[in-house]
């Protein structure tokens, strides 16, 4: 067995429907790999043993077992305090305050990093993909939601005991009718794949998107990214109005970041980019542009993610890394 000193990180991501843990070497290159299914409806407690088992079974696929462990990085979602490990609220979950850094420490017996999982991933694109070599990176993420982080001057920005960047949560076009409970709409409202689903879902009910309508139905819960770009190539221009529509708010939000933070290079990732890229990257970056002052105009790029579903599991790793290692070196 590889010891602690020589040893291995792990990455870890863990979202609504699936667990995801990947054992890197000393160079971020994969050796084991192991993947579940996240439990619903369960204690947290129960989720958590389930997290450890992923990581026995990367594990074991590595030919390793815990005490080759270095440490561990990994991204939930939700707020996060980055200090403490604590997951403030991870709704898809149904949890509140649940001590993950606490009890993954305990369990496997090695230092653990908790970040939120979009600061993992934005994070592997800054160190591994393409956003190597940026001074500051804001990364965005439409999906069910839209998830954001930012790394800044290599560090992921983050609250006091809390992390920042929910870009889904922008209140958005104020001349809208407020909501039912007093509040704006959101970002999330006007562009994740849910609100881009359920304007699809109206467009071929109404006979406007024939082939969404003759092929997927009009169910919102069946229309998923690749179905909207199957649609878009078959001729349903409604549908790409749509997602064009969607993401250009997306860029009148990214212009508020960019006057903000003056980052250098703005990440979309996110299955509905993976998807669309030349859409989504060109309507975000047309809008982000015409809503920026002049100064701001040419002073970052719009880049698609390059790592996929990698990028949390591998960010995780590499800030787990950056911590631990740099804990123990001022502890020296």
């Amino acid at each position: 067995m590889t010891r602690r000193q020589d040893g291995v990180w792990v990455g870890f991501d863990l979202g609504g429907t699936k667990m995801l843990a990947s054992v890197f070497d000393s160079s971020f290159e994969v050796i084991g790999r192991s993947r579940r299914s996240t439990l619903n409806s369960v204690s947290p407690k129960k989720n958590l043993k389930r997290i450890a088992k992923t990581i026995d079974g990367a594990l074991d696929e590595a030919g390793l077992d815990r005490t080759a462990i270095r440490g561990i990085g990994i991204g939930c979602p939700g707020p996060v305090d980055m200090t403490s490990g604590l997951v403030h609220e991870a709704i898809n979950l149904g949890w509140r305050d649940v001590p993950v850094g606490e009890w993954l420490t305990e369990k496997m017996n090695c230092p653990v990093q908790v970040v939120n999982d979009v600061d993992a991933g934005v994070y592997g694109e800054f160190r591994f993909g393409s956003a190597q070599d940026s001074r500051c990176v804001v990364g965005i993420f439409p999906g069910t939601g839209i998830g954001g982080g930012c790394i800044y001057e290599g560090r992921i920005l983050r609250g006091h005991g809390i992390t920042c960047m929910e870009i889904g949560h922008f209140p958005i076009d104020p001349g809208a009718p407020a909501r039912g409970n007093g509040r704006c709409h959101t970002l999330e409202h006007v562009s994740s794949r849910l609100s881009i689903a359920a304007a699809s879902a109206q467009a071929a009910y109404r006979g406007h998107a024939p082939h969404l309508a003759e092929h997927v139905g009009t169910e919102v819960s069946t229309i998923r990214s690749g179905a909207l770009r199957k649609a878009i190539e078959s001729g349903d221009t409604v549908i790409q109005e749509i997602v064009r529509e969607a993401a250009e708010w997306i860029g009148v939000a990214a212009a508020g970041l960019v006057h903000l933070l003056a980052p250098d290079t703005i990440v979309l990732g996110g299955g509905l980019v993976e998807a669309m890229p030349d859409l989504f990257c060109d309507a975000v970056s047309g809008s982000c542009h015409k809503n920026l002052l002049e100064s701001y105009r040419d002073t970052y790029r719009v880049v698609t993610a390059d790592l996929g579903d990698d990028a949390s599991v591998l960010g995780a790793a590499a800030w787990a890394e950056t911590e631990i290692v740099n804990n123990t070196t001022q502890a020296a």
